[in-house]
């Protein structure tokens, strides 16, 4: 009997792994390129294309505003939808002392804008939708990855094989494909969850962000639109369960009396939404004819708001390297390409990945010392000059180079 016929490999030049905001965010970078691109992804297609609330809200720094600007995406984020931050205010334990930034005193009318994670999903899917290069495979999950010196290729659930010239794997900061492709990655788990919750309140937010590091639990109080605040609590995952179990009201009563009732009234306007934290940096962004981008690469601990940032920069300069080495008609999925990409986003984001682990460290850690520590840099903290601005320029992130 003959042996049945192997069925031909679909090619493309690029396939992304993953349909989230960072891997949709490649695809659009790339829109204006005669690459052949596809996006797997494991979800259907209704649920990217109508992304449910999740209770994040992400904090776009200048550099995100302007990078979605240019993608086409922001202008698909409802305007109703993007709250300015103006000002930020850091406390420690239950000192009325606060480390302050304002937007004025770098220059800016507001240090960055928040918006909600599912807006930003959807905007992203509008930006690609009907895209020409592109292909979108949903509801597939990706079984296997392998890589050469002259190709890329991977096999779906369904038995399909695609190859590329290139995969980039944007599937989230425990990425199946890395562990496939042998790429270690240093993991901190803080043993916390941090719990997400829309509240409306009596009294105004003024556009005013804050940071409480309470002993023994955060809490960030985010100013949204339409008279609401995102509560943001981040407490020891033993705790999670009875907090989640809250009556609506007791909940919004204890939020409400750890911020000490400067909102006046609050009340819960949505769901909670629980998430354990775990911080992740893989070894290196690169490996044979494949790249990670957004959490993938990158995983951060949220108190710095930085972690879609990271993965809007890092998609931006891997989509710079690969149209730069396509117009002197080199091969896109080189180690040259990869190894630049790898440089120059490792540059960008190893030391701010670094500085919030050790902040995170300092600022949940309630032994005397350190509780004095954190007292007397929030004092030199807003006497400072340098180091304020050091941090506020970290905060609006003006700069696309990083």
């Amino acid at each position: 009997m003959p042996k049945a016929r192997r069925k031909a490999a679909t090619e493309y030049d690029v396939i992304i792994i993953g349909g989230g905001p960072a891997g949709l965010a490649l695809a659009c970078s790339l829109h204006d390129t005669p690459l052949r691109l596809c996006v797997i992804e494991k979800q259907p297609v209704e649920q990217i294309a109508q992304a449910a609330p999740d209770g994040r809200d992400i904090a776009l720094t200048h550099t995100s505003k302007t990078l979605l600007a240019e993608m086409g995406v922001y202008a698909h984020i409802p305007a109703e939808e993007i709250s300015p931050i103006k000002q930020a205010h850091v406390v420690n334990g239950t000192s009325e002392r606060a480390l302050r930034f304002d937007a004025k005193t770098d220059g800016h009318g507001e240090l960055g804008y928040l918006v909600p994670n599912h807006f930003i999903r959807r905007a992203t899917y509008q930006s690609v939708k009907g895209q020409k290069n592109l292909t979108i495979i949903t509801g597939q999950d990706v079984q296997a990855v392998q890589t050469n010196e002259q190709t890329a290729s991977l096999s779906l659930a369904d038995g399909r094989t695609l190859q590329a010239k290139l995969i980039v794997a944007a599937d989230g900061r425990f990425s199946p494909s890395r562990k496939m492709m042998g790429i270690p990655t240093s993991m901190r788990d803080f043993g916390r969850t941090v719990i997400v919750a829309r509240l409306s309140h009596t009294k105004p937010h003024d556009n005013t962000a804050f940071e409480c590091f309470h002993y023994g639990r955060t809490l960030a109080i985010l100013p949204m639109t339409k008279g609401q605040s995102s509560a943001v609590i981040t407490l020891s995952s033993h705790e999670t369960a009875a907090v989640m179990e809250q009556s609506p009201d007791d909940f919004a009563h204890d939020v409400q009396k750890r911020f000490g009732n400067k909102l006046g009234t609050m009340k819960l306007a949505g769901k909670r939404h629980a998430y354990p934290l775990v911080a992740t940096y893989a070894d290196r962004f690169y490996g044979k004819r494949y790249a990670l981008v957004g959490d993938a690469a990158v995983g951060m601990h949220p108190v710095t708001a930085h972690g879609y940032n990271f993965g809007l920069y890092g998609q931006n300069v891997l989509a710079r390297e690969i149209k730069k080495t396509l117009s002197l008609g080199l091969d896109i999925g080189s180690n040259d390409v990869l190894s630049a990409y790898n440089r120059q986003h490792r540059h960008a984001t190893l030391p701010l990945f670094l500085g919030t682990n050790a902040i995170v460290g300092l600022f949940t850690d309630d032994r005397p010392l350190a509780k004095a520590i954190r007292g007397a840099i929030i004092r030199a903290g807003n006497f400072i000059t340098p180091v304020k601005s050091l941090i506020t320029h970290q905060l609006t992130a003006t700069s696309l180079t990083g």
